[in-house]
Formats: structure tokens, sequence, C-alpha cells
């Protein structure tokens, strides 16, 4: 059973840093992407960063130049720094995490149950 696990959030006051890790679990199949994605209260979810097997990443504008994404692939876990946060990027944060098939063409994407951040003086 794959199992997608978040862990680093927590209450942070403006201007700080925090460290997510997201480890997958649970699949023989290889590894597409992951990535982040964030939910504020009353928002929709939105797209934070992602990376590829390739190591290619993929930054929201509002994440650039203070979030950076990383991974180990050896451990199935991405990474997301982020520093100089500010009250806006609170939400629950999301991993994901996307498979390829084994039909070649074909993906198959996971999710982890989130982790708050919450960004508060």
């Amino acid at each position: 059973q794959v199992q997608v696990v978040e862990s680093g959030g927590g209450l942070v006051q403006p201007g700080g840093s925090l460290r997510l890790s997201c480890t997958a679990s649970g699949s023989s199949l290889t590894i597409y992407a992951m990535g982040w994605y964030r939910q504020a209260p009353g928002k929709q979810r939105e797209l934070v960063a992602t990376i590829t097997g390739y190591d290619t990443t993929t930054l929201a504008d509002s994440a650039k130049g203070r979030f950076t994404i990383s991974r180990d692939a050896a451990k199935n876990t991405v990474y997301l720094q982020m520093n100089s946060l500010k009250p806006e990027d609170t939400a629950v944060y999301y991993c994901n995490t996307i498979y390829l098939g084994v039909r070649p063409g074909t993906r198959i994407e996971y999710w982890g149950r989130g982790t708050q951040v919450t960004v508060s003086a």
C-alpha cells in the first residue's frame, strides 16, 4: 500500500523558515515527480513547487526567491525549504507523488494528508 507522509509543519513567525519533508513508500514503480501544494482556508488548493525525476523544478510565482524544492531519490523523499515566510503562506501543505504506471504513458497519483504551516506573530 502506497503511503505519502509529510512532516515539518508548525508555527513560525513572519520572516522565519521551515523545512517540510515528504516520503513516499510502498510501491516498486518509478517516481515521475513529487511536489508540494497548499490550501488556505476558503481557497482552492494551489501548486507551490514540483520536482521531476530529472531534477526539473517548477515554482509558483509566490514561492520564487523564497522557497527551494529538492529531493533525495534514494529515499523517495522531497523537501521544501521555506524562507522569509509571510502570513499569507499559512495553509495546509500537501505532498503529491506521481508514479509511472506499468502501462506506457500512464501515471498514478497519490496525496499525503497534509501538514499545517502557520505564519503568525
